[in-house]
């Protein structure tokens, strides 16, 4: 490829980063508020080092399709007998009321890629293989290093994508992990009333 085509298409590729709506300048913090009926907790979104998992999730956002959506999954010591490797952390995902389709999957960020790791508050894609990637998301409860590259709670040890940390309302988050719940799901599903950026 010719190096004025290299350059321009490098370019490109920049402006559509730091893009309105996207992603804010390198090193700006993205907050995060999530707005539960169990109460508010805020997420700081980390641009900078996991950028294509952090823009899927702002398009989420800033689209509002996690308004009226749920917490809907808790996984607890007690309910995943099947695991011989045991986590803890709640799971949410988008309104799937809306009649809106879900974004195609994105490409995984693995934590090897990134050095982000999966600790106490940590915020993360869930998925199945590792490009499905789309909106449901879930919260650490503790330190869970089986959910980094090369841990084996996912056999194909690719880990999952994390993206950010809780940096208030950590007591909700903890809150909505100890609600009633059958299995893994929480009964009744926690609702998601609104998720919105703020100024850091």
């Amino acid at each position: 490829m010719p190096p004025a085509t290299t350059t321009i298409l490098a370019l490109l590729l920049l402006g559509a980063i730091r893009s309105p709506g996207i992603l804010p300048g390198a090193s700006d913090p993205v907050r995060v508020v999530v707005e539960t009926e169990m109460g508010t907790f805020e997420l700081e979104v980390d641009a900078d080092r996991a950028p294509i998992t952090a823009a899927n999730f702002l398009r989420y956002v800033d689209g509002g399709h996690y308004d009226g959506g749920s917490f809907h999954r808790t996984v607890h010591e007690d309910n995943q007998p099947n695991d011989s490797i045991r986590i803890a952390v709640i799971q949410g995902s988008r309104n799937r009321e809306t009649g809106t389709a879900a974004f195609p999957p994105i490409a995984p960020e693995r934590t090897s890629e990134t050095g982000l790791a999966h600790l106490d508050g940590t915020v993360s894609m869930a998925r199945g293989r590792p490009d499905s990637a789309t909106h449901s998301f879930f919260i650490c409860i503790g330190d869970q290093p089986s959910l980094d590259f090369g841990g084996m709670r996912n056999r194909d040890g690719q880990g999952f994508a994390a993206f950010g940390r809780v940096v208030e309302g950590m007591d909700v988050v903890r809150a909505i992990h100890r609600a009633p719940y059958e299995g893994q799901r929480l009964t009744p599903a926690v609702r998601i009333v609104r998720v919105y950026r703020v100024e850091a």
